[in-house]
């Protein structure tokens, strides 16, 4: 069954006629196939939302915080469906994609008040008979580009806001995951048509001839370093308005004074949740050096209780790699490493009770250093390197010592240390005794190499909309040029 895509509201199977199989991680099974969009189909895409564009910026903003509700009541009441249907193609334990099903559903809401309710501002005028408006306007078509780790919610965290201020979208998913996407045909059918497009094909074939059209005006994506770049130099031609999000390394410190019975579980957490596959998934652990043995033999204990398998039984706490590629490179990264000195306490292999699908056990590794790719290249695997710090100053340069950016993390109960640590360390959140929480209202992004831009938050709406400063003088007075300037 080929699940066909979602242009100016119809279906369609696209130009090529060739398919892109969707497979099972769990099972290497295949699932389904969608069409593999060209460029033909992209510009369709863009031809439908472009010609939708002047219609929904017309859109009164009630009216359309309204419908943003209705795609959010859609999201709910679908939430079981969908999760069964990320478990099956992304591998995902269920429970977490409830989780993100109801965390996208809570997004189209929050920008669905947030569009409603915000517009610009008045600022002071320089003459009493000139009234100064800053104005909020929609760019036009935006290019959506998702991951496949969250494919709902890291959607919703662009599409929403994009259409909450008036602009229309082509959103192009994962090859690994566009079922879920597609999907969501259904729940954007309720918006006047070409206003949400979802376009499927590989980044070369569909992907870059999106970035390449020149109507589209702001590109959203979340991915790799390296795919950022190439997005980066095509944007750059037309100076085109970016927003990326490129991936971390994030550290995580575990203070002397932290509780272990609260630490050990929530940097567990923070490295493997969806198997380590998350964007500000904990990379590199820095424990101080007082409690690193009783830390590492209850961090081992833990990792070894943790049970592996599909997605979609409830008894299972760790899912598989979403491919072999994936899993490939964390293999690479912790066989050098071991090569290169570092010990493995747990884990480091291939379950031998699962030939199939792409499991990987959790992995516990001490005796690690910055000299190692596990140390400094985004893993995106479940793997927790463990090095041992002396002075808080250490702890925050270590942190501090990769090209990455995105999130970091604090484990202690000493206020100033969580000073110190929002005032010096170089991410763009933050997060102290409590990991990978999200807040819709909270500005997500990183710094340096992890990416440009903010999503969420009012920052996250301002990334799709550009600013009009407006002089309006009232009394219409004529003036020469040179009339004295504010008098």
């Amino acid at each position: 069954m080929t699940r066909p895509m979602w242009i100016n509201g119809a279906y369609t199977t696209g130009a090529s006629g060739r398919v892109i199989e969707v497979h099972d991680p769990a099972t290497e099974e295949l699932i389904e196939t969608v069409p593999a969009g060209n460029a033909e189909d992209a510009t369709a895409a863009v031809d439908a939302a472009q010609a939708a564009f002047a219609e929904w910026r017309r859109t009164p903003a009630g009216q359309r915080a309204e419908l943003l509700h209705e795609v959010a009541n859609k999201l709910t009441a679908t939430a079981e469906e969908l999760a069964l249907l990320l478990t099956r193609e992304g591998g995902k334990p269920l429970v977490e994609n409830r989780d993100e099903m109801g965390w996208s559903a809570a997004c189209f809401h929050y920008y669905a008040e947030m569009g409603r309710n915000s517009r610009g501002r008045v600022i002071p005028s320089v003459e009493s008979s000139q009234l100064n408006l800053v104005l909020k306007e929609p760019y036009g078509v935006i290019g959506a580009i998702v991951p496949w780790n969250y494919p709902i919610l890291l959607m919703a965290w662009k599409v929403a806001p994009a259409l909450a201020a008036g602009n229309t979208v082509v959103i192009k998913p994962s090859e690994m995951t566009p079922l879920s996407t597609l999907a969501l045909a259904d729940i954007f059918a309720g918006l006047p048509n070409g206003v949400v497009n979802i376009l499927t094909g590989y980044g070369r074939e569909a992907g870059e001839p999106l970035v390449r059209d020149p109507r589209v005006r702001v590109i959203a994506f979340t991915g790799s370093l390296e795919t950022g770049r190439a997005i980066a130099r095509t944007a750059a031609e037309q100076i085109k308005k970016l927003h990326l999000e490129l991936g971390g390394k994030d550290a995580f410190i575990v203070a002397e004074d932290a509780d272990l019975n609260v630490a050990v579980p929530g940097v567990a957490w923070a490295a493997l949740l969806n198997t380590g596959q998350v964007c500000t998934s904990t990379e590199r652990v820095y424990v101080h050096e007082s409690i690193a043995p009783a830390f590492i033999e209850r961090i081992v204990d833990y990792t070894r209780s943790l049970r592996l398998g599909p997605g979609i039984e409830p008894t299972t706490d760790i899912g598989p790699m979403v491919g072999a590629s994936y899993r490939a490179k964390v293999e690479a990264h912790v066989d050098e490493a071991r090569a290169q000195g570092a010990r493995i306490l747990a884990g480091g292999r291939r379950p031998p009770d699962r030939p199939r699908g792409y499991f990987y056990e959790p992995t516990v590794l001490v005796d690690v250093n910055h000299a190692m790719r596990i140390m400094r290249e985004e893993t995106f695997g479940p793997t927790i390197p463990i090095m041992t710090y002396r002075s808080f100053d250490e702890a925050i340069n270590l942190a501090n010592d990769s090209p990455f950016g995105l999130g970091a993390n604090l484990y202690t109960s000493d206020a100033r240390k969580v000073k110190q640590f929002y005032e010096e360390a170089q991410a763009g959140t933050l997060w102290v005794n409590d990991p990978l929480t999200d807040n819709d209202a909270g500005p997500f992004g990183g710094m340096k190499m992890s990416g440009m831009g903010r999503e969420l938050g009012e920052e996250g709406l301002d990334e799709f909309r550009e600013t009009k400063h407006l002089h309006w003088d009232f009394e219409g007075g004529a003036k020469p040029w040179w009339y004295p300037y504010g008098k």
